[in-house]
């Protein structure tokens, strides 16, 4: 699931151990990135292209 954070929220990232960036993230959907939607912490969204290749690049490398 791609998720972006609230404006003005700083989200931390449970499985890399940082923030989630402002222009969001794909990260495995589990009941922490469930909860984080229902609570409106962050919103899911659809990523573009050039975020959904960013995000491939950087879990690649992990």
């Amino acid at each position: 699931m791609f998720v972006v954070p609230k404006k003005g929220y700083k989200i931390p990232d449970p499985s890399l151990n940082d923030f989630l960036p402002e222009q969001g993230r794909e990260v495995q959907k589990n009941t922490y990135w469930v909860r984080r939607v229902r609570d409106g912490d962050v919103v899911e969204k659809a990523p573009t292209k050039a975020q959904a290749k960013n995000s491939s690049k950087k879990e690649d490398n992990a």
